[in-house]
């Protein structure tokens, strides 16, 4: 099973493909679209022709998304949540199922702890997919919401088949 992480900004958009065989996992690839700067339809658009990219070069088989970080300024969360639905979008466009993540649950699920610095996530990312280059910190953060999907979707797939058993 090959999944995409998205870590969505409208600066950058990290992603991270990795490969899951039961719980072994490994390391495809990682990067980041830059939108450069433009109007923010433009930045949009080149964000969605990037993410367009990957998933051709890249045929995941599910997607996984870092939900919205609020911030204080409205503005910037709003812009964020513009990339965040070009992010949500691109691969449900390409008919893959799509799940949300929160950062802290993230985090929690790679590095044990829902605060953990982002060099925590990293390091567990490097550790948890040996050879991994992580090209950029937002790569890195995609990277970790694969394997939180990893996690996250086994749990979920013994939680659905041991319902359809009680029915």
């Amino acid at each position: 099973m090959r999944l995409l992480g998205l870590d969505p900004g409208l600066r950058v958009t990290g992603w991270g493909v990795i490969e899951v065989d039961g719980n072994r996992l490994r390391h495809v690839a990682d990067g980041s679209v830059a939108t450069g700067s433009g109007s923010l339809a433009e930045r949009l658009a080149r964000l969605y022709e990037g993410l367009t990219v990957v998933i051709r070069e890249h045929d995941p088989h599910e997607a996984a998304v870092e939900e919205t970080f609020v911030n204080r300024n409205p503005e910037s969360t709003l812009k964020l949540g513009h990339a965040r639905g070009i992010a949500l979008l691109v691969p449900a466009h390409a008919g893959l199922p799509v799940a949300e993540y929160s950062a802290t649950l993230v985090k929690k699920s790679v590095v044990g702890n829902g605060h953990a610095a982002k060099e925590q996530v990293q390091m567990m990312v490097r550790t948890l997919l040996p050879g991994a280059q992580l090209e950029t910190a937002d790569a890195a953060d995609a990277l970790a919401v694969a394997i939180c999907h990893a996690h996250h979707r086994a749990t979920n797939a013994r939680i659905a088949a041991a319902e359809e058993g009680t029915q």
